[in-house]
């Protein structure tokens, strides 16, 4: 990594830096070039965008293959046959798979909020599902019209599977990421839950001397195994990847981890955060690795019981959100995942350790 990218992964004295977690998907249907400016505009310094691919191997933002829960798929009765039952990751998902969509087959559809129960459907219907290259122009121009560098961290999302089908995200991505004068000096961030697609990635940036580019490795449930391990007969649970042997191994390959954040802060038996912490940030650092957490949500439902604000799931506790990210910050993670970017802006962490007023917004 040069040293501008070294610096961006890592929290300064403005606090931990803020990644807009699918765009500012609290406020817009996620992954859309709507949700991204939405998030850039709140003060993220990173927009994450989940990549998956097409039938005809284009690289689009969408959090999962299936489509069903994220676009309006199902009013087409032309894709009715589309419809199917799919291993992926040795789960069987029922719905519309993005692999049997071509480009100019997925321009026809248009997102939908993948949570409408919790934050409405106001927004379904109005915007198209990008591409990687849209999304990489976006960025540059954002970067351009607000005066600062935004950063990108794309997942690669179920690598193994995409490769039983003839796909090639990783080389696709890192064909896109050369192709434009942008994402070759922006910092950006490849993350993913496997562990042999990053291994191979980080043969090939450091072949093709790409400083700018730094990887991540995702840490999921506990008592789960990356899928490439698992199907590869050599299961290891993200906990024990979060020993520091564990972390230790990953630094060998990746540059940052980013857990679950109750890896870092768990719950107390009252639903309470956590003030012992559980060593999981001073091991990660020890090892080399900045720690980015996720993810930051603004609603009841998402919140520790004893932060949350009178109501029901679906009111937005902005006060509750912020003492969560204080904590976070407290405890030293370098990056914080977010829904609402807006609602934890940089520079909020204060010497008193009091969370800051932040006004109610709609």
């Amino acid at each position: 990594m040069d040293a501008a990218t070294r610096a961006a992964i890592r929290a300064d004295a403005g606090g931990p830096i803020i990644i807009g977690h699918r765009g500012a998907s609290a406020l817009r249907p996620e992954h859309t070039l709507e949700a991204y400016a939405k998030a850039i505009e709140d003060g993220a310094d990173f927009i994450e965008p989940d990549l998956v691919m097409t039938r005809d191997g284009v690289l689009v933002a969408r959090h999962e293959n299936e489509i069903g829960s994220t676009t309006d798929v199902a009013r087409y009765a032309e894709f009715a046959g589309h419809r199917t039952t799919r291993k992926v990751d040795g789960v069987a998902v029922e719905g519309w798979f993005i692999e049997d969509f071509t480009l100019d087959e997925l321009r026809r559809l248009r997102a939908i909020e993948r949570l409408p129960a919790l934050r409405g459907d106001a927004f379904d219907g109005r915007y198209a599902v990008p591409t990687f290259e849209e999304i990489v122009r976006f960025a540059a121009e954002s970067s351009a019209r607000h005066g600062r560098v935004v950063g990108l961290v794309p997942e690669i999302k179920h690598s193994s599977h995409f490769h039983a089908f003839g796909y090639d995200p990783e080389a696709a991505l890192l064909d896109a990421l050369r192709a434009h004068e942008y994402t070759r000096r922006a910092p950006v961030g490849i993350q993913s839950f496997e562990v042999g697609n990053l291994e191979r990635l980080r043969t090939l940036l450091d072949a093709a001397r790409m400083d700018n580019v730094f990887l991540v490795q995702l840490l999921g449930a506990p008592d789960e195994s990356p899928y490439d391990l698992a199907t590869a007969g050599e299961p290891m649970t993200y906990l024990q990847m979060a020993s520091p042997q564990g972390l230790a191994q990953i630094a060998t390959y990746a540059d940052v981890v980013a857990p679950h954040l109750r890896y870092v802060l768990p719950l107390t038996a009252e639903g309470d955060l956590s003030t012992t912490g559980t060593g999981f940030v001073e091991a990660a650092h020890a090892a080399g690795l900045a720690v980015h957490v996720w993810t930051l949500r603004p609603e009841n439902l998402f919140l520790p019981p004893a932060l949350r604000c009178d109501g029901g799931d679906s009111v937005r506790c902005l006060r509750g959100a912020a003492i969560e990210a204080e904590a976070l910050a407290a405890a030293g993670v370098d990056a914080l995942f977010a829904d609402d970017p807006g609602s934890i802006a940089r520079g909020w962490v204060s010497e008193q350790g009091a969370a800051p007023a932040i006004p109610e917004r709609n």
